[in-house]
């Protein structure tokens, strides 16, 4: 255990599987104590809840709260709990997202694309939104955004998808410059096809797990989740607005 987080509180949506849950496990070995903010409580790949495995294998202390990201009120809800049980709110995490399978956009119809919008773009912007109010009163804060390789690069069939992680990586920009001069730091990971029980239960996404990757293997959790360790510690406390890709090489090509 390290003390790279000693004395902080994280809330991290989407944290009770797969990537958020990575995060919120390696924060609280790091020494945060953690909000769960998830609209389910049980991980999709078994075991333990995130909360309670952190209580019980770690000295932190946490909390879930169901939350679904694409009801500002549920956010509400989900940083009042960082404020009112651990007394403040040092790092956000904007994870909570959602992929639907491929589908050329003439399929599209305005209720998919709402619903995707609503979570992947709209709950990343009021997280953050929320967040900076309270950090903004304490001096400053990280805020770290979950976008994707598809922020950056298109893939064929996934136009929906590719729009809202395409804001998350310019609006991770915006808030940098926006946020800076309050102290709060804003950045964001974009994640190559990285192995979770979503991702997996995919059979399109399965089948490129380690298609035309450098490095020649899956890409997991625990690497997603060291870069936002970086990115939520004082070791990138002179680091805002950068999108930090984390693909295994594959956007190099």
């Amino acid at each position: 255990m390290t003390d790279r987080l000693g004395d902080r509180t994280a809330l991290i949506t989407g944290a009770s599987s797969g990537i958020g849950r990575a995060i919120a496990l390696r924060f609280a070995e790091a020494g945060a104590d953690i909000v769960v903010a998830d609209i389910r409580e049980d991980p999709r790949e078994g075991g333990d809840p995130t909360h309670e495995r952190i209580e019980t294998e770690t000295d932190q202390r946490a909390a879930f709260v169901e939350t679904d990201v694409s009801v500002v009120g549920d956010i509400e809800v989900a940083v009042a709990t960082a404020t009112d049980v651990f007394g403040g709110l040092d790092v956000m995490v904007n994870n909570a997202g959602v992929f639907t399978a491929s589908a050329p956009i003439e399929t599209v119809d305005e209720a998919d694309y709402d619903w995707l919008m609503d979570i992947n773009l709209k709950g990343v912007y009021f997280g953050s939104k929320l967040a900076a109010d309270v950090m903004r009163d304490d001096g400053g804060g990280s805020i770290v955004n979950l976008s994707s390789v598809a922020g950056l690069v298109g893939y064929p069939g996934a136009s929906t998808y590719c729009a809202s992680k395409g804001g998350i990586t310019n609006l991770t920009r915006e808030l940098a410059l926006e946020l800076g001069p309050d102290g709060i730091r804003v950045n964001a990971i974009n994640p190559g096809v990285i192995e979770t029980a979503m991702t997996t239960e995919d059979e399109v996404i399965a089948g490129t797990m380690e298609e035309g990757i450098p490095l020649r293997r899956d890409g997991q959790p625990g690497d997603v989740a060291d870069a936002a360790l970086f990115l939520a510690s004082d070791e990138s406390s002179y680091v805002t607005g950068h999108n930090l890709v984390v693909d295994g090489g594959y956007t190099a090509q």
